[in-house]
C-alpha cells in the first residue's frame, strides 16, 4: 500500500470539519474525492500535505508512519519532496515567466543547477502543451493555460503523488476540458493522484476510486464503476441524482 490514512480529525472554532477520515491509496490510483460544498474535501487534502495542521490522525507513506498532529519539520519536508499540490487558484508568480515559474522550485527549493532545471521544465511544459509559452507571463495566459503551467510545475519535482484541489473550479466552462485532458493523460501514465473535484465525468471515467464525503465523514467509498453504477447508501444515491439533474 502506498498511502494509508487513518482517523484524520480537524476542527475550526469547535466545528468538526473532519471527523475520523480513513482510506488507502495504492500506486497509480486516481482517487476522486466528492461531496457537497463545505464537506471537508479541501481541508482533507491540505491536512495531508501539512498546509493545515490536523488535530489528529496518522499517515503511512512509503512505509513511514507520520503523526499528522505532531509531525516534525524534517518529516514534513521529506513528504513534500515526494508529493505536489495543484491549487484551484493556480498560485503562479505573476512577475515571473512560465519557464521561471516551473524552474524556481527546482533551483531555489531543491538546489538544482539552472541548466538541469530548465531542461526538466521544458520537458514538463511540453507534456502539458505549454512549451510554446515559456517566455509568457501569467497575465498573458488564459485560466486553463495557467493551470496547465501549475501542473507542469508540480510534475517537475517528479512527485510520487499529486494532490489536486478542484483544479477546474476557477475556469470558464470552455477551458475545463484542456486541464482534464492533461489529468487524463497523467492517469493513463500511472500517476497517483488525489483529486477533489466536481467534475463527475472525470470521476466516473478517469478515476479508479471514489470517496464521497459529507459533514467530515466518509459516507461511501469504492471502485468508481460500482460507485456510480450501484451506490449503496441512500445519501450517495441522492447526491448522484442531484448531480445528474443539474447536468
Amino acid at each position: 500500500m502506498m498511502l494509508e490514512i487513518r482517523d484524520v480529525r480537524k476542527q475550526f472554532d469547535g466545528l468538526k470539519v473532519l471527523d475520523g477520515i480513513s482510506f488507502d491509496v495504492e500506486k497509480s490510483d486516481v482517487v476522486a474525492i466528492l461531496g457537497p460544498s463545505g464537506s471537508g474535501k479541501t481541508t482533507l487534502l491540505r491536512c495531508l500535505n501539512f498546509l493545515e495542521k490536523a488535530d489528529g490522525g496518522t499517515m503511512v507513506f512509503d512505509g513511514k508512519r507520520i503523526d499528522l498532529n505532531k509531525a516534525t519539520k524534517a518529516e514534513i519536508s521529506a513528504l513534500r519532496k515526494k508529493t505536489a499540490f495543484v491549487f484551484q487558484s493556480y498560485n503562479l508568480f505573476l512577475n515571473k515567466t512560465v519557464l521561471e515559474n516551473v524552474t524556481l522550485g527546482l533551483t531555489a527549493g531543491a538546489g538544482m543547477k539552472k541548466k538541469d532545471a530548465v531542461e526538466i521544465a521544458h520537458q514538463m511544459l511540453k507534456k502539458v502543451g505549454m512549451d510554446d509559452k515559456v517566455s509568457s507571463y501569467p497575465s498573458q495566459l488564459s485560466g486553463g493555460q495557467q493551470q496547465r503551467v501549475a501542473i507542469a510545475r508540480a510534475l517537475a519535482s517528479k512527485p510520487e503523488i499529486i494532490f489536486f484541489d478542484e483544479p477546474t473550479s476557477a475556469l470558464d466552462p470552455e477551458l475545463i476540458g484542456e486541464v482534464l485532458n492533461v489529468m487524463r493523460q497523467l492517469a493513463e501514465e500511472g500517476m497517483t493522484m488525489l483529486v477533489v473535484t466536481h467534475e463527475m465525468s472525470f470521476a466516473r471515467n478517469v478515476s479508479s476510486k471514489v470517496i464521497f464525503i459529507e459533514d467530515g465523514h466518509i459516507v461511501e467509498s469504492g471502485p468508481s464503476k460500482s460507485f456510480f453504477a450501484n451506490p449503496k447508501e441512500e445519501r450517495t444515491k441522492a447526491f448522484l441524482r442531484s448531480i445528474e439533474f443539474d447536468q
